[in-house]
């Protein structure tokens, strides 16, 4: 198979995802004659059929809130229903506005963009329908697609996955969602807020299980009292066609019967058939495997995203494609510190986290040498405006640094910028509550949970 064009690249990129179009964006800023190779659209999961459109479902459902509690802030207001192709039509024109915004930014940096489906035929080059691509370095960032579980045949309109979930023509009267984690999570909250009966199955003892445990129960109560049923601690054993829709059996024998059944277990590498293994490139259960500096065992060969076994995060792909980018490019890279990222749930409540838990924090120090401290939003002022309850927990190295910021409210995820600093810095206690915030704001309480840490509270007991 010939090259059809004569050049050579400086990096070819498998996957036009968040990973893959950073590494185009930054590699092309810093100079490289770069390829950025996609099938389906720019963007990627991530603009397409993740953070993006999901997002605004929540917010649709957040309206429909607003509109349902009107009342309570003195405002006359009735909420008549959702209409579903209306929500569409708005995360459509969303996704649409970005989506030309990304592509006139990858025109703008000269980026060679090809669409066509690519495997990796070299350690240098990558096939595209019958064209060969060659360049000095290959980055793969073919992305993730959803998880099922052996025996669960996704047929797409009773048993879905978040893919179908985000195009569904109707807004089901009830659902069972099989996962607790960050996006079966989130559509129980937009789903609730639309209408929909919702039961959540958890396998693990919580919800969203990465997080720290008091986030996990914050999370639990406000869904006890928002009407969302969950069942934790039991695994799924089968699922079954009804008249109506679907039947599932839990391990324990437990049923629950709903119109749907979203299946939200997470999701898989896409890696299958793209010519990886047969490069000599290390594997573990479809995964790429990478070292810090996200090179693969195989030199010319680098990988980031959803494909390597790193956070599922959109802005983790940002930052491991920059990282790449500019190694290739002869900058000096920083590996990632993984505990360092914000990590944000985008129900109602919000879970935003930075750090490590208070577990994790015994296990690595020692219970003896770990303090947490909790500040209850009901001490906020503007949260008692946008009657929005929750919490912010602080886990502190005994007379050092804080490790750990656990939030749960609505508009945490605003917040997570600065409880980033204060954990990626190494931020004392006393230096936090040196600072400022401005009143009234949510942000606020980060700093009055830091002064209560420091030993000088002012808007909460000792």
């Amino acid at each position: 198979m010939a090259n059809d064009a004569s050049t050579v690249f400086d990096l070819v990129i498998l996957g036009g995802g968040s990973g893959g179009y950073a590494a185009a964006l930054r590699g092309a800023q810093l100079g490289l004659d770069v390829a950025l190779i996609e099938k389906n659209k720019l963007g990627g999961t991530c603009l397409h059929n993740g953070c993006i459109p999901t997002k605004a479902l929540l917010h649709a459902g957040e309206v429909a809130d607003q509109a349902r509690e009107a009342e309570q802030f003195g405002v006359k207001a009735s909420f008549e229903g959702i209409d579903i192709k209306g929500v569409h039509k708005y995360k459509d024109d969303v996704i649409s506005g970005l989506y030309k915004g990304l592509q006139g930014l990858v025109a703008s940096r000269k980026v060679t963009y090809i669409e066509g489906t690519g495997r990796l035929s070299s350690p240098t080059s990558v096939d595209v329908d019958g064209r060969r691509v060659e360049g000095r370095h290959v980055l793969l960032a073919t992305g993730s697609v959803p998880k099922s579980l052996p025996g669960l045949e996704i047929d797409g309109n009773r048993i879905i996955t978040s893919d179908h979930a985000l195009t569904l023509d109707r807004v089901p009267e009830s659902a069972i969602i099989l996962g607790g984690g960050v996006i079966g999570v989130e559509f129980a909250s937009a789903w609730k807020s639309f209408g929909t009966d919702v039961t959540v199955i958890e396998g693990m003892k919580h919800l969203v299980p990465v997080e720290d445990e008091n986030s996990s129960k914050l999370l639990e109560r406000a869904f006890r009292k928002r009407g969302i049923k969950f069942n934790l601690g039991t695994f799924f054993q089968s699922a079954e066609y009804t008249e109506n829709g679907v039947k599932v059996t839990l391990a324990d024998g437990k049923t629950f019967e709903a119109e749907v059944l979203l299946v939200a277990i997470g999701r898989g590498p896409v890696s299958a058939g793209l010519g990886y293994e047969e490069q000599g490139i290390a594997m573990d259960r479809g995964y790429v495997l990478v070292d810090e500096y996200m090179r693969t065992n195989v030199p010319t060969i680098s990988a980031v995203g959803d494909l390597v076994p790193t956070l599922q995060l959109a802005h983790v792909g940002f930052a491991e494609g920059i990282l790449v980018a500019e190694r290739i490019a002869g900058l000096k890279a920083v590996p990632i510190d993984y505990d360092g990222v914000p990590r944000v749930t985008y129900c109602h409540p919000e879970v935003a986290s930075v750090g490590i838990t208070e577990a994790k924090a015994k296990e690595i120090y020692g219970a003896d040498k770990v303090v947490a401290l909790k500040y209850n939003l009901a001490g906020n002022g503007k949260s008692k405006i946008l009657k929005a309850a929750g919490e912010i927990k602080l886990v502190q190295v005994k007379d050092g640094a804080v490790v750990g910021v656990h939030m749960v409210g609505d508009r945490m995820g605003e917040q997570v910028g600065e409880a980033q600093l204060i954990y990626n810095w190494e931020a004392l206690p006393a230096e936090v509550a040196q600072l400022i915030h401005a009143h009234p704001t949510q942000n606020e309480a980060l700093g009055e949970a830091h002064l209560a840490l420091a030993g000088k509270p002012l808007h909460s007991h000792d």
